[in-house]
């Protein structure tokens, strides 16, 4: 892996090439104008010291793949930070968010059964008539009847299992290279 800390236009590139392809961008970097490669969104379950890291073994099975990854885990998140529309460092995390989101081709939603995951949830509910998401909600999350009813009312694609995300995503990545 290779880290950049700076660009030509003078903004911090805090981008990590995860092998020869794949690009994984974190937030605050900013977001690429107009990719030519398919763009992934990671929504899912980040609770610190709760969820799992599942966000790297995506991109590790990406990481032959050209594709942008969006990881909204920030690696300089500081929980400190008052979770408040007036705090610029909040609020620069959920509006690059929110922007990744609506700018991703897909977005990759995991919810953790270890996890209450409430802005996952959140997402899913601004996300669902997309036509965007992937959805694994494994059996064990507290409110996976919700986010069963809320894939079947609005058509989204549902999976099972981790991998079965990873594959799927792959296989939709495909069609999008091959439009």
């Amino acid at each position: 892996m290779s880290f950049s800390t700076g660009s030509p236009n003078g903004f911090p590139v805090l981008y990590n090439k995860v092998g020869p392809m794949a690009t994984v961008i974190k937030p605050p970097t900013p977001l690429p104008p107009n990719p030519s490669q398919p763009s992934i969104f990671l929504a899912g379950s980040i609770e610190m010291d709760t969820a799992e890291k599942w966000q790297d073994r995506f991109a590790q099975a990406f990481q032959a793949s050209d594709v942008l990854l969006f990881n909204p885990r920030r690696d300089a998140w500081d929980t400190s930070w008052e979770q408040s529309a007036h705090n610029r460092f909040f609020r620069e995390q959920v509006e690059w968010e929110l922007a990744a989101q609506e700018q991703a081709d897909i977005i990759a939603m995991y919810f953790d059964p270890q996890t209450k995951s409430p802005i996952t949830l959140l997402e899913l509910g601004l996300f669902a008539r997309s036509q965007k998401l992937i959805v694994c909600c494994p059996a064990g999350f507290w409110r996976k009847g919700n986010v069963d009813v809320v894939c079947e009312r609005y058509g989204v694609e549902q999976v099972s299992t981790f991998s079965d995300l990873v594959e799927r995503v792959r296989q939709r990545t495909i069609s999008f290279e091959n439009s």
